[in-house]
């Protein structure tokens, strides 16, 4: 009969314990697997829009017809990708996205008129991004500063 006393205790402890165990399972479960995929997923699409965006203002930097120009237009990035710095690079026909994470890294082509000669240059994230056109006697030279 004294271990009556006892049960409501017993019960109350190992409710609590059943709570924590939960609540330690779903968290493990989360931070162990979806949101890290999630975060991958977010940030690939994030990506694509940075690039995408910076294409575009590339592109909308070259004057339509003239020949001798000199501009610089200023780009909006984000200073980082799901958390980490990137860097976006030219190469002359594509725009490239670097990631330390391989599921966020993108490219994107850029379509330029012809008398554009060359686009090269890096943008990192978290620094001022510029797009700086100069004509030179074989046509246009973009560069990323």
């Amino acid at each position: 009969m004294a271990d009556r006393a006892m049960s409501p205790v017993v019960g109350k402890a190992m409710e609590a314990t059943l709570v924590v165990l939960y609540i330690s399972l779903v968290t493990t479960t989360l931070y162990a697997g979806a949101v890290p995929e999630y975060r991958a997923s977010a940030g690939g699409e994030v990506a694509e829009r940075t690039l995408s965006d910076a294409a575009t203002d590339i592109e909308a930097a070259i004057p339509p017809t003239a020949a001798d120009a000199s501009v610089r237009v200023d780009v909006d990035l984000p200073s980082t990708i799901a958390g980490d710095a990137y860097r976006i690079t030219a190469n002359g026909s594509h725009l490239y996205l670097e990631h330390p994470n391989p599921a966020v890294r993108t490219s994107v082509p850029l379509v330029v008129p012809d008398r554009v000669d060359s686009i090269s240059g890096t943008w990192n994230s978290g620094e001022d991004a510029e797009v700086h056109l100069t004509s030179t006697e074989a046509g246009i030279e973009v560069t990323l500063e």
